[in-house]
């Protein structure tokens, strides 16, 4: 079954907004995992809670004992502080959600070998962006140009026409890919799908952080005042802040959309009963791939010393089983340029080439 018709389970992320996180009890024996948690926090309605949910999935079905650390910032050594914090209450099982924890995990393999690292969107490095990955550490990567091109081709496909935006939280790579992909489906649509979507280069940008909520809603403004009909947001809290602008819209009677990111979004986007301005979401199965991880390593199979790619091919990314602001039309055209991407016929950049940004 396709990704995008495939159920990805999603739960109400909880633990409390307090810095010290939760604990679970699942009794003595259970692996304890925790979880350092990047820029933003563990409802951040993206990465961090994508991440989160998979650790609770584990909870549920696996009996894990779980918690997180919010660092008080954003630097390697209250990374490092967090990780021994959690090492030394047992958690030897780390999941560390985005690129900035790159060179606190270089160090932390090899001062807490008996534990296990698991490292989203990075390689350790020492700070030369060389990768080592010891025996117990595993680096995840996902195809975000393959998600952000399905979510192109659905957006022109719902929309048939208008103009669409793009807001990035930091100029990195996985934001990046999405930008390309998206703009990359778009154009594979109004080439061979009849649409008439279109992309302006002032209505692609990056804010540069992924906490600011308030830019981004004065973002998505100008961007809406412009004339832009749809947007895509891969910018944690900032996104936030453009799907509450889009919210405000939508209660207006204006007819905005909302491209979600990392996790689906639907929820977030609701504005009036069960209308939501969230049109689909490009999703990394940062859930998915999080438990899968815990499970293996349950089963003596944690993949240490591996880069993980996941993409079309291994169903790592895709859409929401649920998509209610798509048509069924629209859906199964989606689910045949998935098929296509994944026997490898339709193939997505993961660079800029002639794209913006």
């Amino acid at each position: 079954m396709s990704v995008i018709l495939a159920a990805s389970t999603l739960l109400a992320a909880c633990g409390g907004g307090d810095d010290k996180g939760t604990g679970g009890d699942n009794g003595k024996d259970a692996i304890k995992v925790g979880m350092v948690t990047d820029a933003g926090t563990i409802d951040d309605k993206s990465f961090n809670q994508g991440t989160w949910e998979g650790i609770l999935q584990a909870k549920d079905e696996l009996g894990i004992q779980e918690k997180y650390l919010k660092p008080a910032g954003t630097t390697e050594a209250e990374y490092l502080k967090e990780m021994g914090n959690l090492y030394d209450a047992g958690y030897k099982f780390i999941v560390l959600p985005g690129f900035k924890f790159e060179t606190a995990v270089f160090k932390a393999q090899d001062k807490y070998k008996d534990a296990k690292f698991v490292i989203l969107d990075g390689n350790p490095h020492s700070g030369d962006f060389k990768p080592v990955v010891k025996d117990n550490t595993v680096a995840v990567f996902f195809a975000e140009h393959e998600s952000g091109f399905l979510a192109g081709v659905a957006t022109a496909l719902e929309l048939k026409e208008g103009e669409a935006g793009f807001i990035g939280g930091m100029e990195i790579p996985a934001v990046q890919k999405f930008n390309w992909g998206f703009q990359q489906g778009v154009k594979y649509a109004n080439d061979n799908l009849g649409t008439k979507l279109n992309i302006k280069a002032e209505n692609v940008l990056y804010q540069g952080s992924f906490d600011n909520v308030a830019a981004g809603g004065q973002i998505a403004a100008q961007m809406y005042d412009r004339g832009v009909n749809v947007i895509f947001t891969a910018a944690g809290g900032v996104g936030v802040g453009a799907i509450n602008e889009a919210k405000t819209r939508g209660k207006a009677g204006e007819k905005v959309w909302i491209v979600g990111v990392d996790s689906d979004q639907y929820e977030d986007g609701k504005y009036d009963g069960d209308k939501s301005i969230i049109l689909t979401s490009a999703m990394k199965k940062l859930d998915n791939v999080t438990f899968d991880l815990i499970q293996r390593e349950i089963n003596g199979e944690f993949p240490g010393g591996d880069t993980l790619t996941f993409d079309a091919k291994n169903d790592g990314i895709g859409l929401p089983a649920e998509n209610p602001n798509l048509s069924e039309e629209t859906t199964s055209k989606v689910k045949e340029v998935f098929e296509k991407i994944k026997s490898g016929e339709i193939k997505v950049a993961a660079e800029q080439g002639s794209l913006f940004k």
